[in-house]
């Protein structure tokens, strides 16, 4: 019995370049389409976001002196290559899977849109949204917090390379503390860096949950949507169940 029906599950281009310092392993590539294989078949609507830090990082381009929206438009393109590597492993894995990109790229992806994106879903297809927002200067986690809301996603699952969030660094300090659980607004005044404040924002808005979890763990993705305790679960406070806003009569 799982606890959430539709999820949008949130990777970083980091996560897929594995141990190297530049591109796709498609090691991980094949693992991550391994465990949304795994999922099929249950019932579970699987949604994507992919990021295109291990191609591109417009952010740092910026900051050497390329134009900021520029550096962002590059940036979208990477995520593109990363979407067509995830689709190609999960259409080995005989897995349907569409990728809807938010510029228009027709000879590679379908443009976003909304109402197609739900119907792929309901017709148990994954969908892999590439390009970010489509905007310069948003990233890839606020175009995750904004597209698991339009298409009434359940949660945000984000997947890392570490076990959860901690207080700091825990390669750089091994003392530092993991939290089983978060409120959005601890997010924001510790400054964690789970998500960036826009997309923790939005999310708080809409009391959208997040689950930060081990990319490399095998089963984690199952093992949450069936509500065991993997990772840092960020939500409401207190009276805010599963992050649903708790209405009281």
């Amino acid at each position: 019995m799982y606890k959430y029906k539709r999820v949008l599950l949130k990777l970083s281009g980091e996560a897929l370049m594995g141990d190297k310092g530049y591109g796709i392993d498609q090691d991980v590539v094949d693992f991550i389409a391994r465990e949304i294989k795994g999922l099929k078949g249950s019932g579970i609507e699987i949604a994507v976001v992919i990021g295109g830090g291990n191609i591109f990082r417009g952010i740092e381009a910026g900051a050497r002196g390329m134009a900021r929206a520029s550096a962002d438009y590059m940036g979208m393109l990477a995520t593109v290559l990363n979407a067509l590597a995830l689709q190609n492993s999960l259409e080995k894995l005989s897995i349907p899977t569409r990728v809807q990109s938010a510029i228009e790229l027709k000879e590679l992806a379908e443009p976003y849109i909304r109402r197609r994106a739900i119907r792929h879903l309901e017709k148990g297809r994954v969908v892999i949204f590439a390009a970010g927002t489509g905007n310069p200067y948003f990233t890839t986690d606020t175009a995750a917090a904004l597209r698991a809301m339009e298409i009434g996603a359940e949660i945000i699952l984000k997947a890392t390379k570490v076990d959860g969030v901690y207080s700091e660094d825990p390669v750089r300090h091994p003392g530092a503390k993991r939290f089983s659980e978060l409120t959005y607004m601890d997010v924001l005044k510790r400054g964690l860096g789970v998500m960036d404040s826009t997309a923790i924002s939005l999310c708080m808005d809409n009391a959208l949950p997040i689950v930060v979890f081990n990319l490399k763990g095998k089963g984690n993705i199952r093992k949450i949507l069936e509500g065991k305790k993997i990772g840092t679960l960020v939500k409401g406070d207190i009276g805010d169940r599963g992050g649903k806003k708790e209405i009281k009569r």
